[in-house]
């Protein structure tokens, strides 16, 4: 038998490998012609078909101060919007199916920290945001939002400037510094009304250092004399990095004020309850305006029998409806504490933005914006006397400060009566 040349078997080779490579290849779709269906295309792996797309989890970020000075709030905070997307998504989501991601970001407690992160938690696909605690960090973090066009809903956070930019993606939950301030001061006339006392003059003690301190001293002071109120001492504070305030309260005893008011955190708060004991202050009544500390129940612990008596004209959750009680039960039970009045606030604030997705049947930023602007929101745990709505500069219209007083250990709601728990008490804890 006479051998092949070479090329003959190389001309086998190259059409062996051809006739494989025919049957491996799949078949080109076709152009749909006369009556024949088009062969189904398959989507790429890096383009999810709707279907997909659907199932996608939504992302919402929020930011708080998770370290630093403000942590028991801003940790508070955090777990609160958990725990909301954990009830939401065990209820089935929203838009047919659709669950809940959590996006959880540290401002640290600063304005910088804080806009860095808002950037970052819009690149990562947040939907929504919700924060802050403090208004510098709010501001910058609103700035974000509106240039991200994607909506932000504030649970606390004071300071009027903030929704005075013109912004379309910004909605604030709580009592603004205007409503702070001018309630505070409506409030505290009508209590000593109420009790009989005559309150005519006033000092005030409140944060210097930040927008929200004395935004809110700035529209109790507009407010004052219309109810009467003389305010005979104004006095601002580095709320983190005071120590002492005896020297200022004893130079505010030398005034004679009836009642003291005071606006800042809690560290700052407890200093002064305790620096006036030390000095004898002279007062009727010790009385916050939006302060961070005498509406807690840690200040009682803190304080002991000084807190006796301490009044706080502040947002709150509504301790006269069950639903806000078993929230409160349920969050204690989760995470071992009371839940603070700012975490109920972020717990609301992100079943407003459920609503607002399912409203809208979208999970598009645009889309969940317009549904937040036409909010009407009847069940929600706030003592608003009426439901969450939002004007045309994203200020909640029904939004309301309550006072509150510690008594017998306990705090409560006295003021107004609608949503009093028990009657205000007249008394300076230190003078009992």
């Amino acid at each position: 038998m006479s051998q092949r040349p070479v090329w003959a078997w190389l001309a086998v080779l190259v059409l062996a490998v051809l006739v494989l490579s025919a049957c491996a290849a799949p078949a080109a779709p076709q152009a749909e012609t006369g009556g024949g269906a088009a062969p189904e295309e398959v989507a790429p792996a890096e383009a999810p078909g709707p279907e997909e797309a659907q199932a996608e989890p939504i992302r919402i970020g929020g930011i708080h101060p998770l370290t630093g000075g403000l942590a028991a709030d801003g940790i508070q905070m955090d777990n609160a919007i958990r725990m909301a997307i954990q009830e939401l998504n065990e209820a089935g989501g929203v838009l047919g199916g659709r669950t809940f991601e959590y996006l959880s970001a540290d401002s640290t407690g600063s304005a910088e920290v804080g806009q860095t992160e808002a950037e970052r938690l819009v690149n990562q696909g947040a939907v929504a945001l919700i924060c802050c605690f403090q208004s510098s960090v709010t501001s910058n973090v609103a700035a974000i939002a509106e240039r991200s066009s994607v909506p932000l809903v504030i649970d606390v956070a004071v300071a009027d400037a903030i929704l005075q930019q013109g912004y379309r993606y910004v909605f604030r939950l709580q009592p603004n510094a205007t409503a702070m301030g001018v309630y505070g001061a409506q409030y505290l006339r009508e209590l000593a009304d109420a009790l009989g006392a005559t309150v005519q003059t006033a000092a005030y003690m409140y944060d210097g250092t930040t927008g929200y301190g004395d935004s809110v001293r700035a529209a109790f002071a507009r407010k004052a004399p219309e109810v009467g109120i003389e305010l005979v001492a104004e006095v601002g504070y580095d709320p983190f990095g005071v120590a002492d305030l005896t020297t200022e309260l004893t130079r505010i005893d030398q005034l004679a004020p009836d009642v003291l008011l005071v606006t800042g955190y809690y560290n700052d708060g407890l200093l002064i309850a305790r620096n006036a004991e030390d000095v004898d202050l002279d007062v009727k009544l010790v009385y916050g305006v939006a302060q961070g500390t005498y509406d807690q129940p840690q200040f009682v612990e803190d304080a002991g029998d000084l807190a006796e008596c301490f009044l706080d004209s502040n947002y709150h959750w509504d301790a006269s409806n069950p639903k806000a009680l078993a929230v409160r039960e349920k969050f204690q039970q989760q995470y071992g504490e009371p839940m603070r009045t700012s975490a109920v606030l972020a717990y609301q604030a992100m079943y407003i933005i459920a609503d607002a997705i399912q409203r809208a049947g979208s999970a598009e930023p645009t889309a969940i914006r317009d549904a937040l602007a036409t909010t009407d929101y009847a069940d929600h745990i706030l003592p608003y006397p009426g439901p969450i709505q939002f004007d045309e500069a994203g200020e909640n219209i029904n939004a309301r400060p309550v006072v509150m007083q510690v008594q017998d250990g306990r705090v409560v709601q006295v003021w107004p009566p609608a949503v009093a728990e028990a009657e205000p008490r007249m008394c300076v804890s230190w003078k009992q």
